[in-house]
């Protein structure tokens, strides 16, 4: 009589327990792999922090460098002559109308296919004989470490897939330039300014810089620079000029 009043266990099916067997396996690993993950992102993270702490020290030596050259070039009645930059910020800032077949194919290669798109140029004697053909239609200059890193974290976009991506996370340069050891923001800007040996990659990764109109506006579209207009070479004036259009 008490094994007959007893209560029987719920029969469970097998694929039920199979079931949670999966699942509980699964759980397990993906626990695994987020710790894995989580230790490998602070490796990461420590060394991005490495290379950007190294990076300033290197401008920072190369700025110390300049100025004690100059100080003893005048110290000895001489004058200090810097290096040649090596690499130029080219924006257009004219549209198509009446535009000569060479300079539409020149600002076509930079990829300046509209007004206040701009793109890092490499200066060699080529380039710099491109730059000269699309002058009336382009402002070009040498852009600081300031202008650079403001660029780049401001207006950075990459090219994955064909699509314009924000820079929003190191993640999307390790992807893409992961294979030259480049990972992080700062790595982009550190080959950007010192024209390094994946320039070209770096500058094809980038999607030309969408910027605004400067405040205040333009002087004068038609002249150039030295003669109180805009367009041409302006050299280390396109910092000032950046500032009020990024």
């Amino acid at each position: 009589m008490a094994d007959s009043g007893s209560k029987k266990l719920p029969h469970v099916p097998e694929s039920l327990l199979k079931k949670r067997k999966q699942n509980a396996e699964l759980r397990a690993k993906r626990a695994k792999a987020a710790l894995l993950n989580k230790k490998r992102l602070k490796v990461k993270r420590r060394d991005v922090f490495k290379r950007a702490e190294k990076y300033v020290k290197e401008y920072r030596v190369k700025e110390r460098d300049e100025i004690r050259l100059a100080r003893e070039a005048k110290k000895h009645g001489n004058f200090y002559v810097p290096a040649e930059p090596k690499v130029a910020f080219v924006m257009r800032i004219r549209g198509i109308n009446g535009v000569h077949p060479k300079p539409r194919k020149v600002m076509q290669l930079f990829r300046l296919r509209q007004i206040n798109n701009g793109v890092f140029v490499k200066l060699n004697k080529a380039t710099v004989n491109m730059l000269r053909l699309a002058e009336p239609y382009i402002t070009w200059g040498y852009p600081n470490l300031k202008s650079v890193r403001e660029l780049i974290y401001k207006r950075g976009y990459g090219k994955v897939d064909g699509k314009r991506v924000p820079l929003t996370d190191n993640e999307i340069i390790e992807r893409k330039l992961g294979q030259f050891n480049i990972i992080c923001m700062e790595d982009l800007i550190h080959e950007l300014f010192t024209i390094g040996p994946y320039f070209k990659q770096v500058s094809n990764f980038l999607w030309y810089f969408k910027l605004n109109t400067p405040n205040g506006g333009w002087r004068k579209k038609n002249n150039h620079f030295v003669d109180g207009g805009d367009f041409g070479c302006r050299e280390d004036k396109i910092n000032s000029l950046l500032r009020r259009m990024i």
